[in-house]
């Protein structure tokens, strides 16, 4: 298992070199004069050594208001708290033997023009002496929805869902309707796509391969949106709608998204678990 934990974490971050690198390159062709936004990139550390990871975060440019894509992986001993989550959800030998190793890349976009959708995508792998697990997925956040967009989202995800199991798209499609619901708000926070947990088929290779097809398929989903919409004129109205969207993404990442509150639990760098917040938003 060590060398499949060794492929896995590499894998992320070559995922996330490759996004980051297409995102400067559309900050490059995005709209106005003034410079094109680029990733400020940190290191950082889960205590002494308990390993840690790159977060890298753009703020102000043309296309992106705040982008951030980090990559970690991570080791130690689950707090008492997060270890009983664990044997919560049926993770074998949570009771005798709390250690665990994770690695994965995160990735939340909020857009400067409100007609361009915010985006999540993650992808990663879990293990503990009893058990190993993938889990990851994306969703669109559109504050204007456009219907040809969220087609174009839904299209590729399926796409990448077909060559894995024929049930994936579907299943997987469920699941996140579910799990990026909002119950205090009784809505979604966007407009949905694929969310998957806990995988482990008993066949690594056939995991981590379509774990790596969820991966590799979000620039294609998502990068079209992007530059279509980034030069669509857009006013105050707009803005306003987009800020307030913003506030339930906020509200839910706070309160319900299982990666915030695992990396805040694990004692991960705080920042970078919070990267996914919008730099701006509002309540009515």
């Amino acid at each position: 298992m060590d060398a499949q934990r060794r492929t896995a974490a590499d894998w992320f971050r070559t995922l996330r070199d490759r996004i980051t690198a297409a995102f400067e390159q559309l900050e490059d062709r995005g709209p106005g004069d003034t410079p094109a936004g680029r990733f400020e990139v940190t290191p950082t550390q889960r205590g002494e050594d308990g390993g840690g990871g790159i977060m890298s975060v753009m703020r102000g440019g043309r296309v992106f208001e705040k982008v951030g894509v980090n990559w970690s992986e991570v080791h130690g001993t689950l707090a008492p708290r997060a270890q009983a989550a664990m044997a919560a959800r049926g993770v074998p030998g949570m009771d005798r033997d709390p250690r665990f190793w994770a690695s994965g890349i995160s990735l939340v976009a909020h857009m400067q023009n409100p007609h361009a959708p915010a985006v999540h995508m993650n992808t990663r792998m879990f293990w503990t002496p009893g058990a190993w697990w993938f889990g990851g997925g994306a969703d669109l956040n559109p504050c204007i929805e456009y219907a040809e967009d969220t087609a174009h989202f839904h299209a590729v995800m399926r796409n990448a869902c077909a060559a894995h199991g024929a049930d994936y798209y579907d299943r997987f499609k469920a699941w996140a309707d579910e799990y990026f619901f909002i119950p205090h708000r009784g809505r979604a926070r966007g407009v949905g796509g694929i969310f998957f947990d806990d995988l482990n088929t008993g066949d690594w290779d056939a995991d981590f391969a379509f774990t790596k097809a969820v991966g590799a398929a979000f620039l294609p989903a998502f990068l079209p949106l992007a530059e279509s919409r980034m030069t669509t004129p857009w006013d105050s109205a707009d803005k306003d709608a987009q800020l307030i969207h913003r506030g339930l993404y906020a509200e839910y990442n706070l309160v319900y998204d299982r990666g915030t509150k695992f990396g805040l639990e694990t004692g991960h760098n705080a920042d970078a678990v919070l990267m996914s917040l919008p730099p701006l938003a509002k309540w009515v």
